[in-house]
């Protein structure tokens, strides 16, 4: 099968393209791929990296506080879908998939108007604009989430859940001890997104030793841009670790008891898939709030909890972990909510379609 992907902007856009490049390799090994995404953003860097055929085209997101802007996104949106389709035509692809980024948008036109099949995928429980935009277009759409099947075409629409899920099972747990943290005592794992947030760091300097008197361990990954500043906090208990990053997050989140994180749909894709309670801050940084709606999906289906970030402070923080950890029956319910969810075989499903696609060409 030879594919064209297009995603980028953020991980939660680029990692779910790679979980589905990764399962067309593992049904069909022959496969051939060219990623196509922006010049600037974080998938220019990782995919090439990763030893895929890159494209790299030059594109802007709309800017909503100031329209006039809009003229020189209109005329490089242009320019993508021109570059897209002379890169598609040298590419001669089966199909092309859009999973989530702007740039997805110019990739999936120029594929339309060469009358090749198309695939686009939805994270967020809100279809941002590009996705939006290309309902009518595409051949097949797939949806993380249930509520999301109220914006798509239902008749080419399937809730296929997050392809990243699928990767969560196959992931080894890791050894807590490997970050200084006990076996016997309940873990509750607190992460903001690879580069943190500002916001919730500066609040959490004063939350974190007041974990002192609690009889389990806190692991805090406080982003790559935050980690320093950690450095003079006086009072750290023994029973919370910081690190900037962890590369092996996965693996850790299978041996927690407690994740704290924001919002994103990749997240709400994995935690569902390994049946992990929740306490969930969204972004309120975020188009049409989105993060906050799919934490919602969660929390009414009694899988999570949902602290705003305004809300946040240590007295709240505490009481909801303690809600969660010291009571047992409300614990293995929450578990058990996230695993109805949860789908475990996403990347799989989204093959199938793809593979359905392609064969009725």
């Amino acid at each position: 099968m030879r594919v064209v992907v297009s995603a980028g902007g953020t991980g939660g856009h680029i990692y779910p393209a790679l979980a589905i490049i990764n399962k067309i390799k593992e049904k069909e090994p022959d496969s051939e791929f060219l990623y196509i995404g922006t010049t600037d953003r974080m998938e220019a860097t990782i995919v090439p990296e990763m030893g895929y055929n890159y494209v790299g085209v030059e594109i802007k997101g709309l800017n909503r506080h100031n329209p006039f802007k809009n003229i020189s996104v209109l005329k490089a949106f242009l320019k993508a879908i021109k570059t897209a389709k002379k890169e598609i035509k040298k590419f001669n692809p089966d199909i092309v998939l859009g999973v989530g980024g702007y740039v997805t948008l110019p990739v999936l036109y120029a594929a339309h108007s060469l009358k090749i099949k198309t695939f686009i995928h939805e994270q967020n429980s809100i279809p941002g604009l590009s996705n939006k935009l290309l309902n009518k277009k595409v051949d097949a759409i797939g949806v993380s989430l249930p509520s999301s099947l109220n914006h798509f075409d239902k008749k080419k629409t399937t809730y296929t859940g997050n392809p990243r899920s699928e990767e969560v099972i196959s992931v080894a747990k890791v050894d807590k001890k490997k970050y200084g943290l006990s076996k016997n005592k309940k873990l509750v794992l607190f992460v903001m997104g690879s580069l943190g947030s500002k916001t919730v760091n500066d609040m959490m300097k004063e939350i974190l030793p007041k974990f002192s008197k609690k009889d389990y361990e806190v692991l805090f990954v406080t982003g790559k841009n935050y980690f320093e500043e950690y450095e003079n906090i006086k009072n750290l208990p023994d029973n919370v670790k910081l690190v900037p990053y962890l590369n092996d997050m996965l693996g850790i989140m299978k041996d927690t008891d407690l994740i704290i994180s924001r919002a994103g749909a990749s997240t709400i894709s994995e935690i569902t898939a390994l049946g992990l309670p929740s306490i969930l801050i969204p972004s309120p940084y975020v188009t049409h709030n989105h993060q906050e709606e799919n934490a919602k999906v969660l929390e009414n289906n009694g899988a999570s909890i949902i602290i705003r970030e305004k809300e946040l402070n240590a007295e709240v923080l505490l009481a909801k972990i303690d809600l969660i950890l010291n009571d047992t029956a409300k614990y293995n319910e929450m578990v058990k909510n996230n695993k109805k969810l949860g789908i475990t075989d996403s990347a799989t499903r989204i093959y199938k379609i793809i593979k359905k696609l392609v064969d009725d060409k």
